[in-house]
């Protein structure tokens, strides 16, 4: 009467008509999909800044901090971070730059690092001639230690050592700076030296040396806190005696002498 058209039903469509449109039936996986792919993407990205920061802060110098006798706190190696204002502001230690080298080392340093050098020199084994001299070596300064190194292959004194069953021990009586001359100090040691010969006979050299070392202040640093370095040494014997008999008797170890007395 008025014309008007009848609704068609979805069921009287045809079988592909009644399917939905492709971008319906999946467009909510899709949705889901792509924010897992961001979400995962920003995972990602948050991880590897992770660990760039962490293998940048493992590669940092520690943080080595000296308190003198007064309770004052100085920054010696490494850098740290001071909150002023509301910002950090980082600081870096004196001992990073020449120019600041820091306080001044203390006599008791300087009588600390000749006490290390020379037991590190003067005691060794054919054992461990190696590292004792490496030891002692990286305790001197540049000049001084090639000086000492070309010495050494000239010599051959690691081969001696070697050769002749060399034991050295050293027993420091005493460590004085000498007057007038700054971080220059005399020492004063009971030295005994064990080597065999030929006929695999063991001979005892006992003496009482002299010693004199000169330090260098280079600046502290991580590898050398003190920042002392030996510029040079030389030894003089005072007293000495050998001894070849069957009874080796050893003047730093104590057999009871007092007990006897």
């Amino acid at each position: 009467m008025f014309n008007l058209k009848r609704k068609t039903s979805k069921e009287q469509l045809p079988e592909k008509a009644q399917l939905s449109k492709y971008y319906e039936m999946d467009g909510a996986l899709r949705a889901y999909a792509n924010r897992m792919a961001v979400l995962g993407m920003l995972s990602g990205v948050v991880a590897l800044g992770a660990l760039g920061l962490f293998a940048y802060v493992r590669l940092q110098p520690p943080v080595v901090v000296r308190v003198d006798g007064a309770g004052e706190a100085t920054l010696v190696g490494g850098d740290t971070a001071a909150v002023g204002r509301g910002f950090l502001t980082p600081i870096k230690a004196s001992a990073a730059s020449p120019e600041i080298a820091g306080p001044a080392p203390a006599d008791v340093e300087g009588r600390a690092v000749v006490r290390k050098f020379l037991t590190t020199y003067m005691t060794y084994t054919p054992a461990n001639i190696e590292r004792q001299y490496a030891d002692a070596l990286n305790m001197m300064t540049l000049n001084f230690r090639t000086f000492t190194m070309n010495k050494f292959r000239e010599d051959d004194t690691l081969g001696k050592v070697k050769a002749d069953s060399i034991t050295s021990t050293i027993k420091i009586r005493s460590i004085e700076p000498v007057a007038g001359m700054p971080w220059v100090y005399q020492v004063f040691g009971a030295k005994e030296v064990h080597r065999l010969n030929s006929q695999r006979i063991e001979n005892t050299e006992k003496m009482v040396c002299r010693y004199q070392v000169r330090l260098v202040y280079s600046g502290r640093s991580q590898i050398h806190p003190t920042g002392l370095l030996v510029g040079e040494f030389w030894e003089q014997q005072m007293v000495g005696e050998k001894d070849i008999d069957l009874e080796q008797n050893s003047l730093l170890l104590d057999r009871g002498n007092e007990s006897r007395q």
